[in-house]
């Protein structure tokens, strides 16, 4: 009996003693304002990383409650003016003359034009692997599923708890880079 009592005292000792992981919090707070916000707003540097050749555009982007994204491709001019949407059941795009095609990535996962959604769907229901502070930022390292195959992202929050840089990762290769400008909760 004293030897369960002694150990049981143990348990709670340790359970109580251990430190909060305040990046973590961090992490769990943003997603929280994700889900309960009306939607939100940014624009993103995109840079695709095909291993042989690169391909930069920027977008504006608008997030709504159910997690769905509109975008308009803002540069380079050759491409500007480009509209579409993305969401769980896929996506479209809408231009005049001109067409936007990119070779999908992550075997045929992801399309480059994809990219801001599923940093809006990881950022609101990924699996949050590591929180941790880099030079006074706040970096989650985040799995888009559970599966074998998933994306990996790293996330870069500043200081007011916005998204300002975003690593996506395929079998342990960066695929995409987005720098992302202006975030705002709605």
């Amino acid at each position: 009996m004293k030897k369960a009592g002694l150990l049981l005292g143990i348990l709670v000792l340790l359970t109580g003693c251990s430190p909060k992981n305040r990046e973590l919090e961090r992490g769990m707070e943003l997603r929280s304002k994700l889900l309960k916000a009306e939607g939100c707003s940014f624009t993103a540097d995109i840079t695709a990383d095909y291993g042989d050749k690169l391909y930069s555009f920027s977008m504006e982007c608008t997030g709504d409650a159910q997690g769905n994204l509109t975008f308009t491709v803002t540069a380079p001019e050759t491409i500007a003016g480009i509209t579409g949407n993305v969401s769980d059941t896929g996506g479209n795009l809408t231009f005049d003359d001109t067409a936007l095609y990119f070779e999908l990535l992550a075997d045929g996962q992801l399309s480059p034009v994809s990219g801001p959604w599923i940093l809006l769907k990881t950022l609101r229901s990924g699996y949050i692997t590591s929180a941790s502070t880099e030079e006074d930022l706040l970096r989650l390292a985040v799995d888009d599923s559970y599966e074998d195959d998933a994306l990996h992202l790293d996330i870069w929050v500043d200081g007011e708890d916005r998204p300002i840089r975003a690593e996506i990762l395929y079998d342990g290769r960066r695929i995409l880079t987005l720098d992302v400008k202006d975030f705002q909760i709605l």
